[in-house]
């Protein structure tokens, strides 16, 4: 599990000590939540959001467990490094919104006349609860030949998600190359 410390202070000089010190500074949410600022080893916050199974992961700050998901990250334009992550609480019995990986398998039959798998969009809007949370959509492609597109009405979502992106939206498709 994935351990924080709380940061008493959130001065710009605080802030850039603990991130010297290879802290990532993080902010921690939900609804009806008091938001929690945190701090957590950066190569360990890494490392815990590479290897988790599901979309939401549990930490622990200060002597609260906290189930949380990742919304929103930013990282130095010059060095590629994160400096900071908002991460929303999952609670459980709430509907709330989220963002989850769309994720392509197969390899499609446009390819073959000089097509190109385009992924419009990385992620959909879905609104659920925490326990139906899924943790990607997983889209078949190897059917998509050259000016082909899968639409979000095209993607089927599990029992207690919405998807709350508009339908007609692409997601996937494949274009011609030039």
């Amino acid at each position: 599990m994935l351990e924080g410390i709380i940061r008493e202070s959130i001065e710009k000089k605080e802030t850039k000590a603990l991130r010297r010190d290879g802290y990532l500074i993080a902010n921690i949410y939900g609804k009806g939540l008091e938001n929690i600022n945190a701090a957590f080893k950066e190569n360990e916050f890494i490392k815990a959001v590479r290897h988790k199974e599901t979309l939401a992961f549990d930490v622990k700050v200060g002597e609260k467990v906290l189930s949380v998901v990742v919304v929103e990250y930013q990282k130095d334009p010059v060095t590629s490094r994160l400096v900071h992550v908002d991460l929303k609480v999952a609670q459980k019995g709430l509907l709330t919104k989220y963002m989850v990986p769309v994720k392509p398998v197969g390899k499609p039959k446009g390819l073959k006349d000089k097509g190109v798998l385009i992924q419009s969009k990385k992620r959909l809007a879905v609104k659920c609860v925490a326990e139906d949370l899924p943790n990607n959509f997983t889209v078949d492609v190897s059917g998509l030949g050259v000016n082909d597109s899968i639409l979000v009405r095209d993607i089927e979502a599990p029992k207690g998600v919405e998807i709350i992106d508009a339908d007609r939206i692409a997601v996937l498709g494949v274009i011609k190359a030039k």
